[in-house]
């Protein structure tokens, strides 16, 4: 029940940390994975999902929300600008708005549909130029444009470098986040969950660990 065992861990470094129990969103990353384990994880209870793709999650989706009313999906990938319609209409939640561009068709669309995902801006502390996302540098400015499209900006996310000291930049997500008056953080994945809920995470996005190995082939 690797479900229960990752739950488990949450709540633990929730009490570690003097954090509240339950005060951590568990992402169920199930980009990849066949539908089979999906249905399992959802017969269990879990309610919130996470995909990479949009094209991957309308394809899952829709099916399963019509026997599981109360899941949410949230796209945890890069998003184009041509998917932003479809976007909208699917995802309860957006964590990559990572562009003026993207900012300004999300703004459209939202007003077009009257409906709004949750979002969050991600910022890319590594300053990895192959990674998306807003250099810290230019954080304050970016989240002050996005609130002027009246976009529901909930929070900042966050993808460490794989070679760095992933607590770093989970402070500096939680810095910045505190000084724009944002208060979600989507930080912590499979190996560092822990020390993201430590450091103040709303949302971890944990895949591998509660599903198995992804098969990519």
């Amino acid at each position: 029940m690797a479900l229960n065992v990752i739950n488990s861990k949450i709540e633990t470094a929730e009490k570690s940390s003097g954090r509240a129990v339950g005060s951590t969103q568990l992402i169920a990353v199930s980009k990849v994975q066949p539908n089979e384990r999906v249905l399992n994880v959802l017969e269990q209870g879990h309610t919130i999902f996470g995909e990479n793709k949009v094209q991957e999650a309308h394809g899952k989706w829709p099916a399963f929300r019509e026997n599981f009313s109360n899941v949410q999906v949230h796209l945890i990938g890069p998003l184009q600008s041509n998917k932003v319609k479809q976007a909208v209409e699917l995802f309860d939640a957006i964590h990559t708005v990572d562009r003026l561009k993207l900012a300004q068709k999300l703004s459209n669309e939202v007003q077009a549909q009257g409906k709004a995902p949750e979002m969050f801006i991600q910022i890319n502390t590594g300053e990895e130029e192959q990674k998306s996302g807003i250099f810290p540098s230019q954080a304050d400015q970016f989240i002050s444009d996005c609130f002027s499209l009246d976009l529901p900006i909930k929070g900042l996310m966050v993808i460490p470098p794989i070679n760095e000291e992933p607590t770093l930049h989970f402070g500096l997500l939680r810095k910045i986040a505190h000084r724009n008056g944002l208060r979600g953080l989507s930080m912590g994945m499979s190996s560092d969950f822990e020390s993201a809920i430590a450091m103040g995470a709303t949302h971890v996005r944990v895949g591998s660990a509660i599903f198995g190995k992804r098969d990519y082939s």
